[in-house]
C-alpha cells in the first residue's frame, strides 16, 4: 500500500490555509493499476455514497433560483450561493449540473425536488433560447443583469464562439423527467436556427467545426485550442458535443412528429461521426486528437509561375497533444470497438501518464506543458483532475466493456469527494491527481454531482 506523505499533499494544497486541515485528515488511498479492481469495499463504498448524497440533497434546493432581472425562468445554479459561479447561468454547467441534480431526486426518492427541477431545468433552456440573436447564436453565460456576458449575441455576423451545443441534450433530459415534450415544441425551432448558426459560422473545410477563438471553449487551456489562431482548431470536445446533441434533437424532433428534422439531424450525426473517426484516429499513437484545419495550398499565390506537381493531399493535422478529450469519442460511442480497445490498452492500462491515484489527469503527464498549478482564469486542464473528466473517461470505458477499469475509476471518485468534504466542509473545482488535495474553487458542485451516476 502507498501511503500519501503529508509533503505530497502540502505540495498540491496552499502552503498556510490548508496545513491546519491536512494533519488530521489525510488517510492513505491504495495504489492502484488501471487496470485493478475497484479499491472501496462495499461498506465503505456505501458509507461514503450515502455522505455525499445527503450533503447533495442537503445542498440541491440552495440551487434552485427564482427568475431574477432578465433571466425570466427559474434556473439551476452551478455553485452554493456567495460561491464562484452562484450568480452565473453556464451553458454546458447547466447540463451536467441538472443530470446530477435529477439522479439526487432519483436516489432520495424526492418527487417534490424531482417536480422542481423540472420547472428550473426546463426553465434554464429557456432563459438561454429567449436570448438567442436572430442568427441562432446564444450566449454562453448570463446573469440576471447581463444577457451576453461574453458578447457573442452583440457582435457581427462574424462572431467567433458562442454556447457550446448542450440544449438539445439538455431539453431531451427534462423532456424525459417530465414525461412530456410538447413544452417545448414553441422553442423546438431556436435550437434548429443555433445549430444552423454553428454550422455557417464555424465549419471547417473538412466538415467538422472549430472553435473561432479560446474563450469559454469549456476546457480553457487546453493546449490544441488555447492560443491558437481564430478558426484552426477542430477541438474533440466541441465536435463530440455537437454529436451527441444531434442525436437528441434527432429523438426530440421524433416525439414532436417532425419527421423530416429527425431524418436530417440523424444523417448530419451520423456524417459527423465520420469526419471525427476519420479525421481524429491517429493509428500510429491509437489516440484520437484535436485536429488543426490550417492546412491551405499557398502555391498558386507564392509561386505561380512555376508547375505546380504534387497535389496537398492532406487537408488537417493532428495536434498530437493527449488531452482527456481523446476518450470522448468512447463517451458518444462514436469509436469502432478495435479502436478503443488500442486506446485504452496503449494509453490508459499501460502507465500513469493519463490514469493517475485519484482520476484521470486532464493532460497526460508526458506533455511538455503539463502543470498542476492554481489558476481560475482560464481555469487549469493542464493536468488536474476534473470531475466531469472523470465522469466522461468513466462513461467511455464502460460503454466499451471495460467495466472492472470503470468501477475503479467510479471508486477513486467517490473517495476523493467524500474526503475532500469531510476535510474542507463541500467539495472543489479540481483537484491534484497524485495527492488527491483540492486546487480551486472550494463551495463548487456543478458536475461533481455527476459521481452520484457512478455509483
Amino acid at each position: 500500500m502507498m501511503h500519501i506523505s503529508r509533503r505530497d499533499v502540502l505540495a498540491g494544497l496552499a502552503a498556510s490555509s490548508a496545513a491546519s486541515i491536512v494533519k488530521s485528515h489525510c488517510e492513505p488511498l491504495q495504489s492502484i493499476a488501471a487496470g485493478e479492481a475497484a479499491i472501496l469495499s462495499d461498506e465503505e463504498r456505501n458509507r461514503r455514497a450515502d455522505t455525499l448524497v445527503r450533503y447533495f440533497a442537503s445542498i440541491a434546493p440552495q440551487l434552485l433560483r427564482a427568475p431574477d432581472g432578465i433571466l425570466k425562468h427559474p434556473s439551476i445554479a452551478q455553485s452554493a450561493p456567495g460561491k464562484a459561479y452562484s450568480t452565473q447561468l453556464w451553458d454546458w454547467d447547466t447540463l451536467w449540473t441538472s443530470k446530477g441534480l435529477f439522479r439526487v431526486a432519483e436516489l432520495e426518492h424526492d418527487e417534490s425536488l424531482k417536480q422542481q427541477l423540472c420547472e428550473h431545468v426546463s426553465g434554464s433552456l429557456l432563459n438561454f433560447l429567449e436570448h438567442a440573436s436572430p442568427r441562432g447564436q446564444i450566449p454562453i453565460m448570463m446573469t440576471a443583469d447581463n444577457a451576453d456576458a461574453f458578447r457573442i449575441v452583440a457582435k457581427s455576423e462574424t462572431s467567433r464562439n458562442q454556447a457550446k451545443p448542450v440544449f438539445g441534450q439538455l431539453g431531451l433530459l427534462a423532456s424525459d423527467q417530465r414525461g412530456d415534450v410538447q413544452w417545448l415544441a414553441p422553442h423546438y425551432d431556436a435550437i434548429l436556427r443555433f445549430y444552423d448558426s454553428w454550422v455557417k459560422h464555424n465549419s471547417s473545410p473538412i466538415g467538422l467545426l472549430v472553435w473561432g477563438d479560446d474563450v469559454a471553449i469549456g476546457d480553457d487551456n487546453d493546449p490544441t485550442t488555447f492560443g491558437r489562431p481564430f478558426f484552426s482548431s477542430a477541438n474533440l470536445l466541441l465536435n463530440c458535443l455537437f454529436y451527441q446533441d444531434l442525436l437528441a434533437s434527432a429523438e426530440l424532433a421524433k416525439r414532436l412528429e417532425r419527421p423530416t428534422d429527425h431524418q436530417r439531424l440523424s444523417r448530419q450525426a451520423e456524417e459527423l461521426a465520420q469526419r471525427i473517426h476519420t479525421c481524429c484516429w491517429d493509428p500510429r499513437d491509437s489516440y484520437y486528437y484535436t485536429v488543426d484545419v490550417q492546412c491551405v495550398d499557398r502555391r498558386a499565390d507564392l509561386i505561380p509561375t512555376v508547375h505546380r506537381g504534387m497535389d496537398m493531399s492532406w487537408k488537417c493535422l493532428p495536434t498530437r497533444i493527449q488531452m482527456f478529450t481523446g476518450f470522448l469519442p468512447l463517451w458518444c460511442g462514436i469509436a469502432p470497438q478495435q479502436n478503443a480497445q488500442k486506446l485504452v490498452s496503449t494509453n490508459y492500462l499501460a502507465d500513469d501518464r493519463l490514469c493517475a491515484q485519484w482520476g484521470t489527469r486532464s493532460l497526460s503527464s508526458l506533455e511538455s506543458m503539463y502543470s498542476l498549478e492554481r489558476s481560475s482564469n482560464p481555469s487549469n486542464w493542464l493536468g488536474p483532475v476534473w470531475i466531469i473528466v472523470n465522469y466522461l473517461v468513466w462513461k467511455g470505458l464502460q460503454r466499451y466493456g471495460y467495466k472492472k477499469e470503470a468501477d475503479a475509476l467510479a471508486d477513486k471518485t467517490l473517495l476523493l469527494l467524500s474526503r475532500d468534504l469531510e476535510v474542507n466542509g463541500s467539495l472543489n473545482e479540481y483537484y491534484h491527481p497524485d495527492t488527491g488535495a483540492a486546487l480551486s474553487h472550494n463551495g463548487f458542485i456543478d458536475w461533481n454531482l455527476l459521481v452520484l451516476e457512478m455509483i
